[in-house]
């Protein structure tokens, strides 16, 4: 039976942690970020955890996680 294939722009996007949580980069942080105040860019700096529905599809999509 021959390897499977990675998704690779689905593995590009997300990271999956060692319990199997899947987290994206929060959205909103390319441009426009002048304007805001610095607690607001402090906050979409930190990653975010996908839906649990969607963490689902993510690990089917994703072979060897």
């Amino acid at each position: 039976m021959p390897k499977l294939k990675t998704n690779k722009a689905l593995s590009k996007r997300i990271k999956i942690t060692k319990r199997k949580k899947v987290t994206r980069r929060n959205t909103g942080q390319n441009h426009y970020n002048s304007k805001e105040t610095g607690q607001k860019g402090r906050n979409k700096k930190g990653d975010i955890r996908l839906f649990r529905a969607d963490e689902k599809n993510v690990l089917k999509a994703m072979p060897y996680a």
